[in-house]
């Protein structure tokens, strides 16, 4: 009996060193939706009302075959949510669902990202690679 009652003192004393019950209480989890996102436009209609409808525009031309598009596409995402970017809209599209739209946009390779400033249908930055301080550093420059 006495076996079995220092066995359990040892694994209680065990999970109290792994495991603190403070630190349980110390985990956040955030359930809330983001506050901005990054918006997937299907059509080039769409995606030229967008330019219009905001100030400050951030086009990623991605596509779905393509690594480095996969790469940075979570940073891009956080980079929506980030709150020194609020005012830039934060757009995507795919160039093979919209080459008409690619080939007027001049996207050669991927991804590349087009900024765009004050409804004007000419990009005011480009980036083409998948390059996450040169994309800081527009956002920054034009937030």
């Amino acid at each position: 009996m006495s076996t079995n009652f220092l066995r359990a003192a040892q694994s209680t004393f065990r999970q109290s060193i792994y495991r603190p019950s403070h630190i349980a209480s110390l985990r956040q989890f955030h359930t809330t939706s983001p506050n901005m996102t990054v918006h997937n436009y299907q059509t080039a209609d769409a995606f030229k009302q967008a330019i219009k409808d905001n100030k400050v525009v951030l086009l990623d031309c991605f596509a779905t075959w393509c690594g480095p598009c996969k790469a940075i596409a979570p940073i891009l995402a956080n980079h929506s949510n980030d709150e020194q970017f609020k005012d830039i809209h934060f757009a995507k599209i795919d160039v093979d669902d919209l080459p008409e739209l690619s080939q007027e946009l001049g996207i050669t390779a991927m991804p590349t990202f087009l900024l765009f400033k004050d409804g004007n249908i000419e990009p005011a930055e480009k980036l083409v690679g998948a390059n996450p301080n040169a994309l800081v550093t527009i956002l920054k420059k034009h937030a």
